[in-house]
Formats: C-alpha cells, sequence, structure tokens
C-alpha cells in the first residue's frame, strides 16, 4: 500500500432523467430541492452509494444498510462490539489504537471517518477522514412531477373494514436535471487514517460507476447516469491552489441559444478554465 502524496479534487456531472435522485422523508419523499427551486443531493445519500460500490467491489463497510447486510450485525454499535481488534483497543482505554484499527478495517472509517460513541463504550472515539463530499446541487432548476398512483392492495384496514384497492398515493421524480457533486482528498487526514493511492482509486472508480446495481422503483435503471468524472490531482500534499479555486475552474452554464428548459446534457456547455500546473484527468461515467 502507497501513501497518499498528492491533494486530490474532483466533480462529478450526473444527469437524471424522470427519476428521483434523493426524496426528502420529511416531504413525502419528493425531490431535494432550496428554496430557489434547484436540486439537491444529499452529501449522506452520495456517500450511501459509494459505499454500496465499494462494497461491490469486495470491501469491508462499517456502515452498511439493512438490505446489504453481509455479517448479521443489525446495527453500529453491534459491529462495533464484535470486533476483537477494536474490544481490545477498548478495554486498554487506547483511543488511538482504536483509530488506527478502525480505520485499517473498514474502508468507508478510513475514507469517510466516523463517530464511535455508543452506550456500552467507556470512551468516545472520532475519526477525521481525508474525503469530503459536497451536496449535489442541479445546474438549472428543476421540474418535478406528481404521479398520482392507484395501491392495487391495502396496506392497512380502517375501522369499517378494508379499504377499497383504487386506494390513491403520489410519486415524485425529476423530468430531467444536471448535477453536479464537488468532492477532495485532504493528504494529512490520510496520514492518520491509513488512506491510501490505492483507495483512491477505489473512489474514483466508485464514482465513475455511482448508479451501478443501485435501481429502485424511484430510480430504474438508466434514469440516473453519471456522464463525467474530473480529477484533479495536485503536485504536492497541500496543493496549487485551494478545493473552491479547483472547483470553480469548471464553469457549467446553460446554453446561450437555448429556447426552453434544458432537456439533455446537451443544452449545457462545459468551460475548463486553465490552472497552471493543474489539469484534470477526465472520465467516461459507466
Amino acid at each position: 500500500m502507497s501513501k497518499l502524496e498528492s491533494k486530490i479534487d474532483f466533480s462529478v456531472l450526473i444527469t437524471v432523467r424522470k427519476a428521483n435522485p434523493n426524496g426528502d422523508p420529511l416531504n413525502g419523499n419528493r425531490p431535494r430541492e432550496d428554496f430557489e427551486g434547484y436540486g439537491e443531493m444529499s452529501d449522506v445519500c452520495i456517500k450511501r452509494k459509494i459505499r454500496n460500490r465499494l462494497q461491490d467491489m469486495g470491501e469491508e463497510i462499517f456502515v452498511q444498510s439493512d438490505e446489504r447486510c453481509v455479517d448479521g450485525y443489525k446495527s453500529l454499535s453491534e459491529r462495533a462490539k464484535n470486533c476483537k481488534e477494536l474490544e481490545e483497543a477498548l478495554k486498554a482505554k487506547d483511543k488511538d489504537a482504536y483509530v488506527k484499527k478502525a480505520s485499517e478495517k473498514w474502508i468507508d472509517v478510513r475514507s469517510f471517518g466516523q463517530v464511535f460513541a455508543f452506550k456500552d463504550n467507556k470512551v468516545s472515539v472520532g475519526v477525521r477522514g481525508p474525503v469530503s463530499i459536497h451536496t449535489g446541487v442541479s445546474i438549472s432548476p428543476i421540474e418535478i412531477m406528481d404521479l398520482q398512483i392507484t395501491k392495487s392492495t391495502n396496506s392497512e384496514p380502517n375501522k369499517e373494514g378494508n379499504k377499497s384497492s383504487d386506494t390513491m398515493g403520489s410519486k415524485y421524480r425529476v423530468e430531467f436535471g444536471l448535477y453536479r457533486i464537488n468532492g477532495s482528498i485532504n493528504t494529512q487526514l490520510a496520514e492518520k487514517t491509513g488512506f491510501t493511492e490505492e483507495d483512491a482509486e477505489k473512489i474514483k472508480q466508485a464514482l465513475i460507476s455511482l448508479f451501478e446495481n443501485d435501481a429502485s422503483a424511484a430510480r430504474p435503471d438508466g434514469s440516473m447516469e453519471v456522464r463525467k468524472v474530473y480529477w484533479w490531482r495536485h503536485n504536492g500534499k497541500i496543493g496549487q491552489y485551494s478545493s473552491a479555486k479547483v472547483h470553480r475552474s469548471l464553469v457549467i452554464k446553460e446554453n446561450d441559444d437555448l429556447d426552453d428548459t434544458p432537456n439533455s446534457y446537451d443544452d449545457y456547455s462545459i468551460t475548463l478554465n486553465a490552472l497552471e500546473g493543474l489539469e484534470p484527468t477526465i472520465y467516461d461515467g459507466i
């Protein structure tokens, strides 16, 4: 395993067509949007998809979703408690050893970090990960369709008996949207968790194939697609430029001659402003 010697910044462009990229459970699972109508994907949602892809690659994951649980543990505290290496560090009250063992075992811990604070633990341990993910935001305001659907079966009987089989419900989708996700990988934090060059490559491959094996009723196969991944590798641990300046160098806007609402990836112009000594490697999504 080789140490990560260079700071990395990245941007991912995603198209959404007739799908719900990230529903808000406090708003009837309606696609997330800000007050100006721009669509959003939370960093938690994006990290979940990265974790799933890493798990598909055979990596050990600490924060497993219920449907992807492979070790039989139904909670994070149970998973941590049954890790022999962590228990030994816990008994010795050695926080540094606890962080080291957790980071070595689980790639999502050494990538994103994790807070280990459970009722049975006598210590609280926090791990800061080197991989930071921004909230994904659409380039243009999104149009959300509210579809009325008919449920063919009843979930619960009412007081008078079963409801009729034509009970109505709602389903939401984004007609079309181009979303952008920014992120960075910090070398100083990578040293602390043991995050390596090989781990960075796995994160990159997860981003390129973000929606493989991710289909659902809200996101049918092919409705969400990674179009481009921009991968900036700096020439040292600090980097030549700030992450904000690197991300700003990628400019995406609607075509000037566009008369209507954007309806495809080709309705946008993408410009890379030159940063001396730093050019991204550009990958097509799978």
